[in-house]
């Protein structure tokens, strides 16, 4: 996240850098309590629609940090970072890219296993398997399988270009969610129940974030993100919402089964993946 720090530009706070940038703050608020600043600078929060105001304190130095809001919409792109393989088809990808897309697609495969342990409402592209299964009357497996190629070939006008982790994606998602829907603990309220889906959406996003900066070749729906994202310029946030709200319409439309869980994945998976990418992208930076 872009932030503004306003603070005596003798010490330092640790948030330099990064994208982020130091204010020396006004002569006459130096000398202010911490509730005096934060008065005289309510003014400003009201010019600065979009931003909130936080207190920020490191050792002995303390400063106001202006968070922006909505500043995830500001990832047009996915960052490239140490980690980044150079390419995603590669037949020697760097050591460090297979491993953080590793972790990121057991991160992924841990937030899909929290959706379906929480048991409100399937992912927006299981809404569409169970409406083709209506109309067709194939199995929701089969259907899962036609809607999967179908999107993969979705690619070829797209120029995606596809990689291990495309392979990977199918296979480790797979496996975390054998063996990790076991221990994962269940709740008898509904509240909690949609809580769980909640934190689900946001450990895929973030799962998502990572395995997709290693740039070894996404999933499919993935894919399909990062090749509208490219054409349109568009903010991934944006991109991934309007396609997993599209699936949803259209799934829902055909007789498919909407509930909780799917509105928090088809509004929030966007979101989660962008501030993702937004907090590994400025960890890369300072580090």
């Amino acid at each position: 996240m872009r932030q503004a720090v306003i603070s005596d530009p003798a010490p330092s706070t640790g948030l330099e850098g990064g994208g982020l940038t130091a204010y020396p703050a006004p002569k006459e608020l130096e000398t202010n309590t911490a509730e005096q600043m934060f008065s005289r600078l309510r003014a400003a929060f009201i010019d600065h629609a979009g931003y909130c105001l936080c207190w920020h304190k490191t050792g002995s130095t303390s400063a106001f940090i202006w968070i922006k809001a909505l500043s995830f919409l500001s990832i047009t792109s996915i960052p490239k970072l140490r980690w980044s393989s150079p390419k995603a088809f590669t037949l020697k990808p760097p050591i460090m890219s297979v491993v953080f897309l590793i972790i990121g697609l057991v991160v992924f495969g841990l937030g899909e296993a929290l959706l379906v342990t929480a048991g409100v409402g399937v992912s927006p592209w299981t809404v569409l398997a169970e409406g083709v299964t209506i109309v067709t009357g194939w199995s929701l497996g089969f259907a899962t399988f036609i809607i999967s190629t179908s999107v993969l070939l979705m690619w070829i006008p797209l120029r995606q270009t596809p990689g291990m982790g495309t392979v990977l994606n199918a296979i480790i998602i797979a496996l975390v969610l054998e063996f990790v829907l076991p221990y994962l603990p269940t709740f008898e309220t509904f509240v909690a129940n949609a809580l769980l889906a909640l934190v689900g959406v946001f450990v895929t996003g973030f799962g998502g974030a990572i395995y997709l900066i290693a740039n070894l070749g996404p999933g499919p729906r993935d894919g399909l993100m990062t090749g509208l994202q490219a054409i349109t310029h568009q903010p991934i946030a944006l991109v991934r919402t309007f396609l997993e709200v599209l699936v949803v319409a259209i799934g829902w439309t055909l007789g498919g089964t909407l509930g909780l869980g799917t509105i928090f994945f088809a509004l929030g998976i966007g979101p989660a993946i962008a501030i993702g990418m937004q907090i590994l992208q400025f960890r890369g930076t300072v580090h």
